[in-house]
């Protein structure tokens, strides 16, 4: 199947309402945002959602092993496999290809997200090298694919306020000696009321030579865009709560492209309630789809 033949640039708008679209670990699990309060949501986040869904439409289609749309960075609570861990769907999927000079094709061949965003086999168990020797010890499998699209965080268009409830649990998860309530019966949740938030990615036909990511599998990643936010609510982020706007598609007439990404992207202005405005470059007008 032929690769990428056209440079292709996009961004996503997107509202929060009443919801944590993407929680800090370290800063009890607030949500993400910079010095001056803009939201922030990471291309991991991001990008994790868009391998959700890819994960969803393979599972709809059947689960066939060998089409090429198998994901292989699953989370554990949406996985459809019995993998436990990325080293045994590595070596069920590659078998004794594993670490071998057909890693890098075997696997973009097998695995959407793999061919898409690129993947680091970081796996021990390489090479015994001799005591005394430079490299002493394990050396390893590193092996790294760079994938043809990447996703960038999504930021805010304005400043976002946080809200905090305090929560309590009706039941103590532990016992006490004194039969009181356990201090893990208190607990605190956190929101971003109102919040539109814009990312942008772009597709690499160089890159994508590497990978074999073609055209139709850009056509996937476009299609599953305006759906990013289905199937993906939870207490955090409840049924409505988050909602994909506006996909904006700009397809170069080249692999090099009519235009730098940083000339495109400027060209896209978004508003506070949600709406765009765009300023024209010259033979390069994007398509603008609905979120789902």
């Amino acid at each position: 199947m032929p690769t990428l033949e056209n440079k292709i640039d996009f961004a996503v708008v997107l509202q929060v309402k009443r919801a944590n679209p993407n929680g800090d670990p370290l800063n009890g699990n607030r949500p993400r945002t910079d010095y001056d309060n803009y939201g922030e949501m990471t291309d991991v986040c991001n990008k994790r959602k868009i391998r959700d869904r890819l994960l969803e439409r393979w599972v709809a289609d059947g689960k066939k092993e060998d089409d090429g749309n198998m994901i292989f960075v699953q989370s554990d609570d949406r996985k459809a496999d019995e993998y436990t861990s990325l080293r045994a769907r590595a070596e069920a999927g590659l078998g004794s290809k594993l670490g071998s000079a057909e890693t890098v094709e075997l696997a973009c061949k097998k695995w959407l997200d793999v061919r898409t965003f690129g993947q680091l086999f970081a796996l021990k168990g390489g090479k015994k090298v001799k005591k005394g020797d430079e490299n002493e010890g394990d050396t390893g499998i590193s092996i790294g694919i760079r994938g043809p699209v990447t996703v960038q965080s999504a930021f805010s268009v304005q400043p976002v306020e946080v809200t905090s409830t305090q929560i309590t649990k009706s039941v103590s998860g532990e016992d006490t000696k004194d039969g009181k309530k356990s201090s893990d019966t208190m607990g605190t949740k956190h929101r971003v009321d109102q919040g539109v938030y814009v990312f942008f990615g772009g597709m690499n036909p160089q890159l994508a030579v590497r990978t074999s990511f073609s055209d139709a599998d850009a056509e996937v990643i476009k299609a599953i865009l305006p759906k990013m936010f289905e199937n993906d609510a939870s207490s955090a982020r409840p049924e409505g709560s988050m909602e994909v706007l506006k996909v904006l598609w700009w397809k170069h007439n080249c692999k090099a492209g009519q235009y730098s990404s940083a000339k495109v992207h400027r060209t896209l202005t978004v508003k506070p309630d949600g709406s765009i405005e765009l300023h024209d470059l010259d033979g390069l007008t994007p398509e603008i789809i609905n979120g789902f």
